[in-house]
């Protein structure tokens, strides 16, 4: 039995890294959408572009977001035996036209025994001269217990003036199955300590459990020191998730309270997400964020409707894949006027023998209350692997 779980993630990347992630992901289109019998559109083509290794390939995105200049993606894959292999080349165009490696990321997977996985990811980036620097390393392992437990250990090394490697994090879990339909998971994040050395710095407790009908209720606590040597709870997420047979969708409800400045907990956002299949390769997806921060306004603790999200995907009967999403939200500073559509973002993806090419284009309300173009972003790639197309949430209010 498998519980799906709210990821977390420290993140020091730069602007142009976390956009060339973002286009990474976008690229992950359908190429064999015809294919999909789930939610996340998956596929496969031929190998045609596979190196001799049956286990190997190599795959190129290029990337020209409006009067940004273009970026280029390339991505290798190598299996052998128990090792694997997958390097990322972040690169961007120069003035005069040719492409300068701006960040590399190399992750090699180990399976050490039948329960055991270590993963390392060496990230690089360039100095001053263009040479290849190492910026950061994570190492994960992760073992498999009797009985479906599991153990993972994180950390995160960065290099000092010297090039030698600093511990500066460690993240602990610890995931325990306490019966047959209930799932337990504690993580301890320790982080460099006044006194040398790390120290714990947050503790996150999640229960997850089954119920009838293929429902999931989960809770998950975040706690923080108090500076006096006691743990403090400062979050709680409670999240209900429901599956619905007539549509083929589900549905979730997710509630965060937090502690305020009197240190009492009380919610402060709730979210209603619902989705939805009338037709193979057609999907609508429709998600409410209600906070008690309502942007120019002033807050009066209660929780008021600030964005609804819509989401439609489709597929024509030649493969081309359209997700449209269009982002609600009321006037600013009149929380009681109705919604209206504020971003409207169109992903067109069109597979073909050999890639698939993939616009976005952004438009947002201006001033005078109309739609107008912000943003255009065209992707190619000869990716001929498993591809999907997913069009982010849009910012949630804090």
């Amino acid at each position: 039995m498998q519980f799906g779980r709210v990821g977390r993630q420290c993140s020091g990347d730069s602007p142009d890294a976390l956009r060339m992630a973002r286009l990474g992901q976008l690229m992950l289109l359908a190429i064999g959408i015809y294919f999909c019998s789930s939610p996340a559109l998956w596929a496969q083509t031929s190998d045609s572009q596979r190196d001799a290794a049956p286990n190997s390939w190599t795959a190129t995105t290029e990337t020209q977001s409006g009067n940004i200049n273009s970026t280029r993606t390339i991505e290798t894959h190598a299996q052998s035996g128990n090792r694997t292999l997958d390097k990322q080349s972040l690169q961007r165009r120069r003035s005069d036209g040719q492409f300068e490696p701006y960040q590399d990321i190399e992750k090699e997977t180990v399976q050490m025994d039948a329960t055991s996985v270590r993963t390392i990811t060496r990230t690089f980036g360039r100095d001053a001269n263009g040479t290849k620097t190492l910026v950061q390393v994570t190492e994960e392992e992760k073992r498999t217990l009797p009985g479906g437990d599991s153990n993972v250990v994180r950390t995160i090394s960065n290099p000092d003036g010297n090039g030698t490697l600093q511990l500066i994090q460690r993240q602990i879990e610890e995931t325990k199955k306490t019966s047959a339909d209930v799932e337990e998971t504690k993580t301890t994040m320790m982080l460099p300590s006044a006194n040398g050395g790390l120290a714990p710095a947050m503790k996150v407790q999640e229960r997850r459990q089954r119920g009838a009908n293929d429902t999931v209720e989960s809770q998950q606590t975040t706690l923080l020191p108090d500076g006096a040597g006691n743990w403090q709870v400062s979050e709680i997420r409670q999240a209900t998730t429901a599956k619905n047979g007539s549509t083929k969708g589900s549905s979730t409800d997710e509630r965060i309270s937090r502690r305020d400045a009197e240190g009492k907990l009380g919610q402060v956002s709730r979210t209603v997400s619902s989705e939805s299949e009338s037709a193979p390769g057609e999907k609508r997806d429709t998600v409410k964020t209600y906070s008690i921060d309502v942007p120019g306004s002033a807050g009066d603790g209660s929780l008021h409707l600030v964005e609804r999200a819509i989401t439609a995907q489709r597929t024509s009967s030649t493969g081309q894949q359209i997700t449209e999403q269009q982002v609600e939200r009321p006037t600013p500073g009149d929380p009681g006027s109705s919604l209206r559509v504020t971003i409207l973002t169109t992903d067109t993806v069109r597979p073909g023998s050999s890639g698939a090419l993939a616009t976005r284009t952004v438009q947002e309300r201006d001033a005078n209350g109309s739609l107008g173009v912000v943003f255009v972003d065209t992707t190619k790639s000869d990716n001929i692997h498993a591809i999907q197309v997913q069009i982010a949430p849009s910012e949630k209010p804090k």
